[in-house]
């Protein structure tokens, strides 16, 4: 046979472009449409309902950045159509973007009930099948003018619609009454399903060939002329290749429905409670015409947006899950970043998610869900378990960039030997088309195949929502089980991981320790201010419930806010989301991020204040939320200062806490050089403000190998993604901020001594002092910069004299260890790491820490210093990136790192808690710890009340140092009943008491729930 494979491919082609496409609608008529342009924010229904409308002609622009804009569509079903499948078709002025990134609108009924809504994918909405004509058409289009924010990362003043413009954006292209011809629409799927898998088999196999001949044949039926008179016989012609059935060996894909949305990206948290609702409309409408569908969706913040804006959505959403088409998943409040929030925020972003799914839908979720988050730590799993959690999802690190994954299903084991099953799709993808491209992947790319057999496939439109359609589900009937394509089976994501682990499970490989992203390493340190805010708003909230609880225990006319302190924790969660949190959303996103915090930390602030007035009458006291005791240096009031020592979770008054300075601590000036002194520490600062000298004077040795906080400027160039990446090639080039405007001394004694240092350096200005507190080992850099740079990041480093061949850096409920050299692929592209409170250093016998207040980006290298080998750390304190945001954190900033010689593991604990913990001086009377361990290994992370109400107390608590832990916890208040419970406060058994309190027994980073009933 002459080989004419490319002549008849071409020919599929055009004819499918040029003819059986465009046939799909047979008939159109126009409908009259009417506006009305809202003005400012979105508005209900009900006042659109209400609302003015004026003649509107298509053809007309419409929509300034971020507006929305309210259509009137009417006609009439023409009696002539009777019988046919009748659809409206809109089309407001899509791009060739995909959806979620541009216009996108809702559709109402003329009683303002929610239908479904319109994407460029997804453009129709029902009118009668099968239409009796004469039909009214009156419908209502929500349309909502979003920009097209993010083409090859340049700046736009799009991001925000402080800056967005008026100029209108689109231009309203139709809306017409539609006849679908379902015999070509059906067609135009047959050719698709079988031409994508045609593509994918090697040109030897017969498989392709017949094909080919079969379309050839489809194509000879079928008169491009009349493509409706003949469709019925063009499909005849496939439907022998369509029914020729999978081979029994072929992969199977679980395939679930899905539409990422990202609570706020390149679009405001406001729109995305649109974002939400026009999906979930499209989903619970499709699931009437596909009973097969099922719709896995995470992120209970948005059912609860959707809950409060369109309860007739919301009452959609109930039904389907009772039916079965719509499976809640995720286990989450939101799809956090799953390397920033603290330890009691991770475990609050589960237990908030776990029982809004409880209460509100009646589902136990089994799964954490987080396709889409850069990077994953290794507390995951232990809190997966402690939660009930038995599965984990995710796809991202098939965005490695230099090594691949070995595994696509396995168990993952976190810091503390807790495991759980885990699936990275192999399709590497969450917004799956059914494309035979897509599926041939996953069934090649699978790592496990051999012992495994199946995969999981997320299907629909995401990122901007969308979710599936009804192209995608008739794809899926036709990939059920065809020839020479993976099975195909629409099912609950339970059901997947339930079959991979009984099929798998007990032969799976394990990969132990975090899932570092190998990309968008600049998310640790992008958009500061947010990251300030969350840390900080996550150890207010610590402190406000500590506080509470202490109140409500002693006082029983004291209300424990309850609701406040719910609402407040969701707030900071929301703002958690893998695009906040990290960074790398738009202007608007992170204005109005900032403006959160501030009210965030404004009203917890109240709180505390409220309830440490209610702990009784007092003095001057100093309260301490750090679980561990603090010798520390205070502002007393009226600036004045004092030394004080205060008990873990306790407070004592500020005369009774005061105690003699010691040595204190002393400056000295020597010509162009100022040394710092305390009992601890010796600290030389030069002429250039530059620390070239800290002694350790308990163990006489020296700190530094060379001179530290040395400020350090690099360009910032990523290769593509600019708020995201970090890329290695940054560290060819720096500059060495080295001129000083001033250094001076500003405080001299006897209980701190502090040297200022100013430095101006391109637009920007940086002020930093260095204090040392008497008794204090911890030295302080307090920094305020005015940052005025552009694409920039700026680095503070300390060469370190400790030959460290790992760093410990601390995360959720512990720490992980990661190599300080470059031997393989894998070390090497961890060039940029994250930590919380503290990253640490140290060789036998000696280790060094670096505490930060609102820090996660550092780096870790080791170099030669005068012949010997030494450990460089470098926290990333700031960059300059132009995209989404172009003003990415240009302004003013305060933070504070501090260097801690001599630290152990323990030390480094305490010390990282004591920096974003500070003490409190108020009214209060003394006050005994409301709990206390007797173990320092083990650290308490929350005291709170139990989320029932009963008013059972709640602690939280972990061993902090990587090993055994005998400890007691005593209470201050009696018990009348102790349980330990699980990460959800259910009671899993009595906890084990004697005559000094509660006995634990802590394996190495175990974290244990106590429930203490108080008598």
């Amino acid at each position: 046979m002459h080989d004419d494979r490319l002549l008849v491919e071409g020919r599929l082609e055009r004819a499918l472009r040029q003819f059986i496409r465009p046939a799909q609608y047979a008939h159109t008529t126009p409908l009259a449409l009417s506006v009305w342009h809202a003005p400012g924010e979105p508005v209900p229904v009900a006042t659109a309902l209400d609302a003015d409308y004026e003649p509107f002609e298509t053809g007309t622009e419409w929509g300034k950045p971020w507006s929305t804009s309210w259509f009137r569509l009417r006609g009439v079903v023409p009696d002539k159509w009777r019988g046919r499948r009748v659809e409206v078709v809109v089309d407001p002025g899509f791009s060739g973007d995909g959806p979620g990134f541009q216009a996108e609108g809702l559709v109402y009924d003329a009683a303002g009930v929610p239908i479904k809504g319109v994407h460029p994918r997804n453009r129709h909405i029902p009118v009668a099948s099968p239409a009796e004509g004469g039909e009214p058409v009156h419908l209502l289009l929500e349309a909502a003018a979003n920009p097209a924010v993010l083409h090859d990362f340049v700046p736009t003043p799009l991001g925000d619609v402080l800056t967005a413009g008026n100029r209108p954006i689109y231009r309203f292209a139709s809306a017409d009454l539609a006849v679908l011809d379902e015999e070509v629409w059906r067609l135009v799927l047959d050719i698709e399903v079988l031409t994508e898998l045609m593509e994918q088999l090697e040109p030897d196999r017969p498989r392709r060939h017949e094909i080919l001949r079969a379309l050839e044949d489809m194509l000879d039926a079928l008169d491009l002329h009349d493509v409706s008179g003949t469709a019925a016989a063009a499909r005849a012609a496939l439907a022998e290749v369509l029914a020729r059935p999978a081979h029994a060996s072929a992969h199977r894909v679980s395939a679930a429905g899905h539409a990422h949305i990202d609570s706020a990206w390149l679009w405001p948290l406001r729109e995305t409670v649109r974002k939400a609702s026009r999906t979930f409309a499209n989903v619970t409408a499709l699931a009437e015409e596909y009973p097969e569908l099922v719709f896995a969706c995470s992120q209970a913040q948005q059912y609860a947006w959707v809950k409060e804006h369109q309860p007739h959505i919301w009452e959609r959403i109930k039904k389907a899950v009772a039916d079965g088409t719509w499976a809640p998943v995720g286990s989450m409040w939101v799809e956090s970043d799953a390397n920033m929030p603290g330890g009691e925020a991770l475990a609050r972003q589960i237990t908030h998610g776990m029982r809004f799914f409880r209460e509100e839908l009646g589902v136990r979720t089994e799964e954490i869900w987080l396709p889409d988050s850069f990077g994953y730590t290794a507390a995951f799993p232990q809190l997966a378990k402690l939660a009930g959690v038995r599965w984990f999802l995710t796809q991202k690190l098939s965005w490695n960039q230099s090594n691949k994954m070995p595994h696509h299903t396995f168990w993952w084991e976190g810091i503390d030997g807790s495991r759980v099953f885990t699936h990275f799709p192999p399709v590497d993808t969450y917004n799956s088309q059914f494309h035979g491209a897509e599926l041939a992947h996953a069934e090649r790319n699978f790592a496990d195949k051999g012992r495994a057999t199946r995969s999981l496939v997320p299907f629909g439109w995401g990122d901007g929502g969308g979710g599936p359609t009804r192209e995608m589900m008739e794809r899926a009937r036709r990939l059920r089980s065809l020839e020479g394509s993976p099975r195909v089976e629409i099912e609950k994501p339970s059901a997947f991981f339930a079959a991979a682990e009984e099929e798998y499970g007990a032969r799976a490989p394990v990969w132990s320790g975090e899932l570092y992203l190998e990309l968008h390493r600049a998310t640790y340190t992008t958009q500061a201010a947010t990251k300030r805010g969350n840390r900080r708003s996550e150890h207010a909230l610590r402190e406000a419930e500590l506080w509470c609880t202490a109140a409500a225990v002693r006082d029983p006319a004291y209300v424990y806010p309850y609701d406040t302190l719910d609402r407040l924790w969701k707030t900071v969660l929301l703002h958690q989301f893998h695009d906040i949190l990290p960074g790398s959303s738009i202007a608007w996103v992170h204005r109005e991020a900032r403006e959160t915090y501030e009210r965030v930390l404004a009203e917890l602030d109240e709180v505390t204040a409220a309830a440490v007035r209610s702990l009784g009458a007092g003095g001057p006291a100093v309260l301490n939320a750090s679980p561990y005791a603090r010798d520390e240096v205070v502002d007393a009031g009226d600036g004045a200062l004092a030394r004080v020592f205060v008990p873990a979770l306790g407070a004592r008054g500020l005369d009774d806490a005061g105690h003699g300075l010691g040595s204190g601590a002393v400056a000295h000036t020597t010509g162009e050089t100022i040394l710092l002194t305390n009992e601890h520490l010796s600290v030389t600062v030069d002429a250039a403000g530059l620390l070239t000298s800290v002694r350790d004077l308990d163990a006489g040795r020296e700190v530094l190998a060379a001179p530290g906080n040395l400020l350090q400027l690099h360009p910032d160039h990523p290769t593509h993604y600019d708020a995201w990446d970090l890329d290695e090639h940054y560290r060819r080039r720096h500059t060495d901020l080295t001129e000083a405007e001033s250094v001076e001394l500003v405080e001299d004694g006897p209980l701190r001594v502090a040297v200022r240092v100013v430095r101006a350096f391109g637009a920007s200005r940086i002020t930093q002092e260095i204090r040392l507190d008497a008794g204090s080992r911890r030295l302080d850099v307090v920094t305020d910069v005015d940052w005025r740079e552009s694409e920039k990041v700026l680095k503070a480093a300390f060469p370190l004299d400790v030959h460290a061949e790992r760093s410990a850096a601390e995360i959720q409920f512990g720490h992980v260890h990661r190599p300080t050299h470059a031997n393989t692929g894998w070390d090497a592209a961890q060039y940029e790491i994250c930590a919380h409170r503290w990253l640490r250093v140290a060789e036998e016998g000696y280790g060094v820490a670096l505490l930060n207040d609102a820090t996660y980006g550092h780096d870790v290298t080791r170099a030669e210093h005068g012949g010997a080998l030494g450990t460089t750390v470098r926290l990333t304190l700031l960059r300059a990136p132009h995209s989404p945001d172009p003003e990415t954190d240009r302004g003013t900033h305060r933070f504070t790192y501090a260097l801690l010689p001599g630290a152990t593991t323990g030390d480094a604990v305490a010390g990282g808690l004591a920096l974003n913990l500070p003490l409190r001086v108020a009214q209060a009377p003394v006050l005994a710890p409301l709990v206390s361990v007797g173990h320092p290994a083990v650290t308490v992370e929350s005291v709170k009340l139990a989320d029932d109400r009963s008013g059972d107390v709640i602690v939280r608590l972990y061993e902090s140092r990587g090993g055994r832990a005998a400890a007691t916890l005593a209470t201050s208040f009696p018990v009348a009943r102790a349980e330990v419970t699980d990460l959800l406060e259910q009671p899993l058994h009595e906890a084990e008491t004697g005559e000094a309190g509660l006995s634990l027994a802590l394996r190495p980073f175990q974290i244990v729930t106590l429930r203490l009933r108080p008598a």
